[in-house]
Order: C-alpha cells, then structure tokens, then sequence
C-alpha cells in the first residue's frame, strides 16, 4: 500500500487498503465476475492498462486477490481471496448509499457507453428471451463512435460486440445513452421511456413487450434518492 495515515485504527488500515483510486471500483468487478484484464479494461475504459496492473498487483500483495495462469496460453486471471470476497456487504452497501445520496444528476462525461454496455450484457437474463438465438442491437443517437452495439445471445452465451454479427436482428433497441443509464439505474423505465419518444423497440414482439424481463437494471436500482432533510432539521433549528 502507498498511503499511509499513521493510526492503528482498523477503519485507517482499511482505508490504506481500499482508499486508492480506482481500487474500490476493481473490486467491484471482481466481485461481478470480471477476471480477465481485457474485461477490466471494457468495464473501468479510463484507467490506463499501467494503473490497471499496478492496482491489480498491489490487491495481490495485499492478500485480496489471487493470480492463476489459465490454459498454458500465457494469459492471467484474477480472483477474490477469501479475505476479498468479504467486502461484498461493503461494497454493495457503499452502492445503496451512493445511490440515496451521492447520485444526483449524471452529467454527459459521466455517461459511458462502453460501461453501460457490458453492464447491460452482464444483467441480460437469457432465461426470459425465447429460445434460440437472439441477436439484439443498441442504437445511440448523438454518439460519434460507438453509436452501435450488438448483444448475441445463443445457447446460454452472451457476446458483446461493436460489429455486426452475423444473422438475423431480432430486435433493435433506439435511444439515447442518457435514457438508457436512467433505465439501469431506475430513474425511469421502458414503458414510459416508450411513452415520452425517448425510446423506440423495433422487431420481434415478443422480446419487445418482454424487454424489461429480460434486460434488467442495476442490482440496485430499487434504491432511490434519499429526500434532502430541511436546513432546519440539519441546523437543529426549530
């Protein structure tokens, strides 16, 4: 660890641990499944691949996390430790505040297609989709690059992908990213989302009408905003 606070209280120790940038949000993944450096990267798309390692080696040093080499094809996987698995409540809890109280409004620079994306692929429930394949595309207005995604779901696999797969499209999904962050975090949902214009379904109607059974929000979208106590009731004012 490189900072340091000088106490022996447990919570600074934790806090050397944890407290560097991007770590918290490494762990998350972790605790999401993420364990090739690739998929790192897709998920935290501005931490540098330098940074990356280097928060990934410090979480090994420090007992949180393990390295295996898979498959003798020279590549590294990365895995909780016992002692990393349980900061599960802490991290889920941290996401439960932030959601009541450090949210607010997501500015445009905050909007990350790329993070919404694999998100999105992560919470696809294939057991809701009919069966076979389904290949499903995202368009994005008012995106240079990028505008474009595809989700092919076969066979029980998820594949991410900003090409167009082969086949058929069973269903296109046309919005904007703000809509659809503001669908995964619960700030509003696909009917009236469809309702307002802000987002459009074309294709099989099936999977149209079932879109929010099979395409579902953040684990924590059912947590709203905390409403701000009064200024009196802050100042103890009466």
């Amino acid at each position: 660890m490189s900072i340091s606070y000088g106490q022996f209280c447990p919570i600074a120790k934790a806090a050397e641990v944890l407290g560097e940038r991007w770590t918290i949000l490494i762990i998350r993944e972790l605790l999401l499944g993420t364990s090739r450096f690739s998929d790192f990267q897709r998920a935290l798309s501005q931490i540098s691949p330098t940074l990356l390692t280097k928060r990934l080696n410090q979480l090994v040093d420090d007992e949180l996390v393990v390295k295996k080499s898979t498959g003798g094809k020279g590549r590294t996987d990365y895995y909780l430790t016992p002692a990393g698995r349980e900061l599960e409540p802490i991290v889920i809890g941290l996401g439960e505040w932030g959601m009541r109280w450090a949210r607010g409004q997501m500015s445009d620079d905050e909007l990350d297609v790329e993070l919404l994306m694999y998100d999105l692929q992560r919470r696809l429930d294939d057991t809701q989709m009919p069966g076979g394949r389904n290949v499903i595309r995202f368009s994005f207005h008012g995106l240079q690059k990028f505008a474009n995604w595809w989700i092919v779901v076969d066979e029980g696999e998820k594949e991410l992908c900003v090409e167009s797969p082969e086949g058929e499209e069973n269903l296109a999904v046309v919005t904007s990213v703000r809509t659809m962050a503001e669908i995964w975090a619960g700030d509003t949902d696909y009917t009236k989302a469809k309702r307002e214009g802000r987002l459009a379904l074309k294709g099989c109607p099936i999977l149209s009408r079932s879109i929010g059974n099979w395409l579902r929000g953040s684990i924590l979208a059912h947590v709203r905003p905390a409403e701000k106590p009064a200024a009196s009731a802050v100042s103890g004012i009466s």
